[in-house]
């Protein structure tokens, strides 16, 4: 069995096209589009995290919210720019989410994304060291946030406390028993996979990998999770790690389908230039049912991974994206094996 949940970016704009037209409506439509979607059997409600932008920003409130107003359904994100984040603060925040949904929290961190401004972690009190120092900032603050969601002491207590302290050195509270095995990183190239398995966390896929060996997306992130795998038994971890993939998945069943998503049809792999490299990124599946069937029992990196995302245009609103959701639960899913 597949695990299958959502991604949401929490886009909004002002534009009367949009359902999502203030960052109200962005946040309580992805508390109810959680909701929704567990009652149409979805295992997951992830939610992207963008800075300085008309998206989903501060997502552990989300998150709490999310988990308590639910009560099957996995809530993550995919991912946090761990450059922007305060380790121990962090810490904090995951854990208390984590309590409030039961423990179904399963967090994607990475190093980030392209930005909305010029190092915009600067203005969030954070700078790195010269050269590639803000990826190694970002490793940074995943050492430091890992090691504090472990529930160890670390802290000097004071010798005159307010109120009393258990004997030892003090950790961050709340602990959330079992986090550390939920967290997952958002790898874009087969090398950083590796290094997400020697860190023992699980591993998160995009549409994008900012490497091209020539073969098609698909190949070449099923070559990327299966190196990770690799590299999780060589570590000597316990256990078997997941995997998910996100893809854009629209199954057109009717007429308002066909008028979004028709054109999608045609989609295929690109190969672009980001941050100075090659890049490829991941078509776009839209058909009718039958086709897609067909069409996504040939995607190797999907056969691969335990779980997949499907993104979706939450500015389309909630009864729009849950149709997109139940279809393929409904219509895909089970034809593929998946159910």
């Amino acid at each position: 069995m597949k695990k299958i949940g959502f991604l949401s970016f929490g886009h909004w704009t002002p534009s009367r096209q949009s359902q999502a037209r203030s960052a109200s409506d962005a946040l309580l439509q992805s508390i109810d589009l959680a909701v929704a979607a567990e009652e149409v059997g979805a295992d997951g409600a992830y939610f992207r995290v963008h800075h300085f932008a008309r998206q989903l920003s501060a997502p552990f409130p989300l998150l709490a919210a999310v988990g308590a107003r639910t009560s099957r359904i996995e809530i993550g994100t995919g991912v946090i720019d761990m450059r922007y984040e305060n380790p121990l603060y962090m810490a904090e925040d995951a854990a208390t989410a984590d309590l409030i949904s039961g423990g179904r929290l399963q967090l994607g961190i990475s190093r980030g994304s392209p930005e909305q401004v010029v190092e915009g972690y600067g203005y969030f009190g954070y700078e790195p060291a010269e050269g590639p120092g803000h990826a190694d900032m970002a490793r940074e603050h995943t050492r430091d946030f890992l090691d504090a969601i472990r529930g160890e002491g670390f802290a000097e207590p004071n010798p005159r406390p307010m109120f009393p302290n258990p004997p030892g050195l003090l950790p961050i509270e709340p602990h959330s028993p079992g986090l550390r095995e939920r967290i997952w990183w958002g790898a874009g190239s087969r090398a950083t996979a590796e290094w997400t398995a020697q860190q023992g966390m699980n591993l998160m896929s995009s549409t994008l990998l900012t490497e091209d060996t020539g073969v098609p997306f698909h190949q070449l992130q099923a070559e990327q999770i299966q190196r990770f795998r690799d590299a999780w038994k060589t570590a000597g971890h316990p256990g078997d790690p997941r995997v998910s993939v996100s893809r854009s998945i629209f199954p057109i069943i009717n007429d308002m389908d066909r008028a979004y998503f028709a054109s999608d049809a045609k989609s295929q792999d690109q190969v672009g230039q980001l941050e100075g490299g090659l890049a490829r990124f991941g078509k776009s599946y839209a058909a009718e049912p039958e086709q897609l069937v067909k069409d996504l029992a040939e995607d190797e990196a999907i056969a691969a991974a335990d779980t997949l995302l499907l993104t979706v245009p939450n500015q389309l609103g909630v009864d729009y994206n849950v149709h997109v959701i139940d279809s393929v639960l409904r219509h895909l899913a089970p034809a593929l094996g998946w159910r």
